[in-house]
C-alpha cells in the first residue's frame, strides 16, 4: 500500500509521483498542459510565505502554482 499526500502538505525538497488530480475539468486540463500528469514525478522547490504559491519542479521545468490548486493534486510519497 502506498502512502499518498496532497501536494500542499509536502516540504521543500520532498516529492513523489502524481497519482491523481481532483479538480474541476478546466483546472485539471490547465495543470495537465503544464506537465502535472498522473505518473510524472514532482518535487517541491520552495514555499511562499504564509499562503503564498509553491514552486515545483517536474523534470527540468519549474512551475509556480497556487496552494489551493496544490491541495487538489494527490502525490504518492
Amino acid at each position: 500500500m502506498q502512502l499518498t499526500k496532497l501536494l500542499d502538505y509536502l516540504a521543500p525538497g520532498q516529492g513523489g509521483q502524481i497519482v491523481a488530480i481532483h479538480a474541476a475539468e478546466d483546472l485539471r486540463r490547465r495543470l495537465v498542459a503544464l506537465g502535472l500528469k498522473p505518473g510524472n514525478k514532482i518535487r517541491i522547490i520552495r514555499r511562499g510565505m504564509f499562503t503564498g504559491p509553491l514552486q515545483v519542479r517536474i523534470g527540468t521545468t519549474d512551475i509556480i502554482i497556487r496552494r489551493r490548486d496544490a491541495r487538489q493534486i494527490e502525490i504518492a510519497v
